[in-house]
């Protein structure tokens, strides 16, 4: 027995393709086993596969990199609201996603789709000697959430780092952002994490719950546009409310596919 799963490649945070964060998209009637799931996103070799299944409240939704499960991605979240409501027709005003992360929604507005994110916070912390390693002396601060926050000491620092990626396997949490003020943005970033099979992820949608708070605070500003200047980059808008982040952005179809799994 054969089983086809329809799989869609889209370019999150970017207004045409080769731009932005690839992710797949794969909607499923049921839960496949995770084996399974895990195996698709390795073949699928994009930062994050996300598979979603529809129920009575809306839809559940799991993205897996080409390593590991993890518990939130804000790109691969976008692709999927992409593929429903540009693909698979559907017609409400809001999305809703259950995840490992709570509930998250998503809107469409404009060519633009915002998702509502639960806010992460980053607390200041020391230089682990790791991060100090990775980025010397450009270090101006550093913050931890979900993350490890660094901040560097200018936009230049920010676009010309080239950590050493054995050494940031020694990070003790899910990837490190580095950022920075910018001249034609509120801010910069750029994000890594080879512990999650992505050395560095070309737009991260997650980090911006925890950038978003930061720089508003830096700034004085609830609503932030920024760039995260990956080779690919990708421009993100956030607005910053009480306890959630807004974190919007475009995207795009590249692929559409069959994926043939025989049992």
């Amino acid at each position: 027995m054969m089983n086809n799963i329809s799989v869609y490649q889209v370019d999150a945070f970017a207004r045409t393709i080769f731009q932005g964060n690839p992710a797949a998209v794969c909607p499923l009637n049921a839960w496949l086993d995770g084996d399974v799931m895990q195996a698709i996103a390795a073949e699928n070799n994009v930062s994050e596969t996300a598979f979603f299944v529809e129920h009575k409240d809306g839809y559940s939704i799991r993205w897996f990199t080409p390593t590991v499960e993890v518990d939130l991605c804000g790109h691969a979240t976008l692709a999927a609201a992409y593929v429903l409501f540009e693909m698979l027709g559907f017609t409400g005003d809001v999305l809703v996603f259950q995840s490992k992360s709570g509930e998250l929604s998503v809107a469409k507005n404009g060519d633009k789709f915002v998702l509502d994110f639960p806010m992460q916070k980053p607390m200041v912390c020391d230089v682990p000697q790791v991060i100090q390693q990775a980025f010397g002396d450009a270090v101006q601060e550093c913050l931890k959430a979900e993350d490890y926050i660094v901040v560097l000491n200018s936009e230049s620092a920010v676009e010309a780092a080239k950590p050493d990626m054995q050494v940031l396997k020694g990070l003790d949490l899910r990837g490190v952002v580095i950022t920075a003020k910018s001249v034609g943005y509120d801010f910069i970033s750029r994000f890594f994490a080879p512990n999650c099979g992505i050395d560095e992820d070309p737009v991260t949608g997650s980090a911006f719950t925890q950038l978003a708070p930061y720089w508003a605070s830096v700034l004085g500003k609830d609503k932030l546009v920024a760039k995260q200047v990956s080779k690919r980059g990708g421009e993100v808008w956030c607005e910053v409310l009480a306890n959630r982040v807004h974190i919007a952005g475009d995207a795009t179809l590249f692929m559409q596919g069959i994926i043939n799994i025989k049992n």
